[in-house]
């Protein structure tokens, strides 16, 4: 085995894990009338014939109070142990143990669904949710133990191997540790011990209920990175005192505050890997307890890094064993080049938790759909030839599905690479990562034995003549230009032009450069920042109320106003281009019904693109079996690619 490290078993109480990679707690929204679910079942059950070592649940609400989005699974219900029932059966089939994570919210919530007052130590408002929450009591301090207690009993019940209690990012034991959030001046205000006195008291009265049966874990966090909050000394501190209390296994890690600093919870790739590695590091030279380092673990040799150098006893890898379920099964098997690896780029996982939808992978079509059969094997009695019209990523997932059900596949690309608009966008040096769903499905292709035939064009004319049996197009979108550019206006450019070079001529140093934002996502800001680096002076013009607004929604809005200012990049929003004569543009600035101008060398358009479909129509005209998929049925993001690619592929 190529790791020395990754493969030891441990033992954290009465548990003994397989290995150290640890598939740690996250959000899913795969609950239902807060009750877990077969989605759950078949999810984390995946992860563990995947090979993980410990799974660990997301959340289970121990109080009414503790409602802070619609889909929590209410663990303080009887009713749930049934689901939990589902839940363990299906992964201890593998031979694995799983952990329930318990947790209270605290002032991190809203009354939105409970209609109650928010709890939380002291009368602080959180800066995401704006409510003021009730300063709890002692009573209430007694009743928030009883949940914690209640809900350990019900996992135990439905068959947990352990609880882990999270104290970390996003709960109402945080906001007691934390001086930022706990202003109290009774025995649980003021002095460490005080702070964290609710804590201790949690697990005294969890490990009451489960005895030594069940594994007992608590996760901290190590840095909350905001104004006044705990740091890693006082992390250290706070992880002595839980050893001490005798009654814990182990101890999780975390930094930041899910709602002041997720962007550094669930970084996205503008973050190193391993960013979060001095906190385990911290609490391992302090404490005796086994430690689970977190912290965007791309691959098995990082982990393997990060154990042999003493860092952490476990590696949490989330994102890796969503967008591969079968992460430590095709490391320990040594074939690490086949393990599709994580992009970071959170647009299925934190983004459609951000939008309220269950959570998915950009690149895995079967993540959040093992229930429904997807992306099984269902080898064809009669392989079909099948021809791809694209290398794109909807062409290549095309290609992957129908070639994993037996049928005989060649993509054909004109271009001399495979990749289409993602390989673009992982031109740009801070987005390389991106590039890896290429290489991800490339290798899948390899692997299947798909023929990928570079710098042919597809015409009716060669579909007739290789005659296959059935067609799928992928031929995606181009640029076009809006109605106010003028067609004869030479100092425009799409993105894609500048990303690619394909121009004859283009922004250079000292030009000045205004890029249009009508997408909404990294096109405007990735070439903003090329251009910038280049020595352009560029201004971003929006007819949105914030430049790059889907930015928010996978935890890079904040980094890229850093790194904004620091070029000297500038944002300007509510405008709506009127009409380019020469090197000026009219803005509308549509709040105040007002025109400005911008004097430019250059224009770069970031806007809708126009599918290409001809070939399909004409393809269809002619009797072909043929199909089409991604851009060239309307051009979105690489989900859409993903999602429509497997469908057709299977559908074969």
């Amino acid at each position: 085995m190529a790791y020395r490290y990754l493969w030891t078993p441990l033992e954290l109480g009465p548990v003994t894990t397989r290995n150290r990679l640890v598939f740690s707690a996250h959000l899913t929204n795969y609950a239902r009338d807060g009750r877990p679910t077969d989605q759950h079942a078949a999810y984390y059950a995946a992860r563990a014939a995947g090979g993980a070592g410990l799974i660990i649940t997301e959340e289970h609400s121990t109080h009414p109070t503790d409602w802070p989005y619609e889909k929590l699974i209410h663990g303080f219900h009887r009713d749930v142990i049934p689901g939990y029932r589902k839940i363990t059966d299906a992964v201890h089939r593998h031979r694995t143990p799983i952990f329930a994570q318990i947790n209270h919210n605290g002032g991190q919530a809203s009354s939105m669904f409970s209609r109650l007052p928010v709890w939380a130590p002291s009368a602080v408002a959180d800066p995401l949710f704006r409510e003021v929450p009730k300063a709890i009591d002692r009573a209430e301090i007694e009743e928030i133990v009883a949940g914690y207690a209640l809900v350990a009993e019900h996992c135990a019940e439905g068959g947990f191997d352990g609880i882990e209690l999270q104290c970390s990012h996003s709960s109402i034991v945080r906001g007691f540790l934390s001086p930022a959030t706990n202003r109290r001046t009774d025995e649980y205000g003021g002095s460490l011990e005080n702070r964290t006195r609710l804590l201790t008291q949690i697990v005294a009265a969890v490990r009451h209920v489960i005895g030594n049966r069940l594994a007992l874990g608590v996760r901290l966090c190590g840095d909350e990175l905001i104004e006044g909050g705990t740091t890693i000394d006082d992390a250290v501190e706070i992880a002595k005192i839980v050893e001490a209390t005798g009654h814990v296994d182990y101890i999780n890690t975390s930094i930041g505050v899910a709602t002041a600093s997720l962007f550094m919870i669930e970084a996205s790739m503008h973050i190193p890997p391993g960013y979060a590695m001095f906190i385990p590091s911290a609490f391992r030279k302090a404490v005796d307890l086994p430690v689970v380092g977190v912290g965007r673990f791309k691959d098995p040799l990082q982990a393997e890094r990060a154990l042999a150098e003493g860092h952490c006893d476990l590696v949490g890898i989330v994102r890796g064993q969503i967008a591969d379920a079968d992460f430590a099964a095709k490391a320990r098997a040594g074939a690490t080049d086949e393990i599709r690896l994580c992009l970071s780029c959170n647009q299925e996982c934190v983004g459609r938790m951000g939008l309220n939808r269950w959570l998915g992978c950009i690149e895995n079509p079967r993540t959040g759909r093992e229930s429904e059969g997807v992306g099984t094997v269902s080898i064809t009695a009669r392989p079909k030839q099948v021809m791809v019209v694209g290398a794109g990523p909807a062409g290549l997932q095309a290609a992957i599905a129908a070639a994993r059900n037996g049928h005989r596949v060649t993509v054909y690309e004109k271009e001399p690479q495979a990749g289409g608009q993602v390989r673009l966008a992982a031109s740009v040096p801070n987005r390389a990562e991106f590039g890896d769903m290429i290489r991800n499905q490339l290798a899948e292709c390899r692997r299947l034995g798909v023929t990928i035939e570079h710098g042919i064009g597809v015409w009716p004319g060669l579909v007739a003549e290789k005659a296959p049996d059935h067609v799928i197009v992928a031929t995606g979108a181009e640029a076009q230009r809006p109605w106010w550019v003028p067609g004869d206006a030479s100092n425009v450019l799409d993105v894609r032009e500048v990303l690619s070079g394909s121009a004859e001529q283009g922004p250079d140093t000292g030009d000045t450069v205004v890029v249009v934002d009508e997408i909404g996502f990294h096109h405007a800001t990735s070439v903003a920042e090329l251009l910038a680096d280049r020595g352009c002076r560029v201004e971003i013009v929006t007819p949105g109320m914030v430049v790059g607004q889907d930015l928010g929604i996978t935890l890079d809005m904040e980094n890229w106003w850093m790194r904004a200012g620091a070029k000297g990049i500038v944002q300007s929003t509510d405008l709506v281009p009127m009409g380019l004569a020469g090197s000026e543009l009219t803005l509308l600035h549509h709040p105040t019904g007002t025109n400005q101008t911008r004097q430019l060398d250059w224009l770069v358009l970031a806007v809708p693109a126009n599918p290409v479909e001809w070939l399909y129509h004409d393809l269809v005209a002619a009797g072909v079996s043929v199909e089409r998929v991604g851009d060239c049925v309307a051009p979105r993001r690489a989900h859409a690619a993903i999602v429509e690619g497997e469908r057709a592929g299977a559908a074969v």
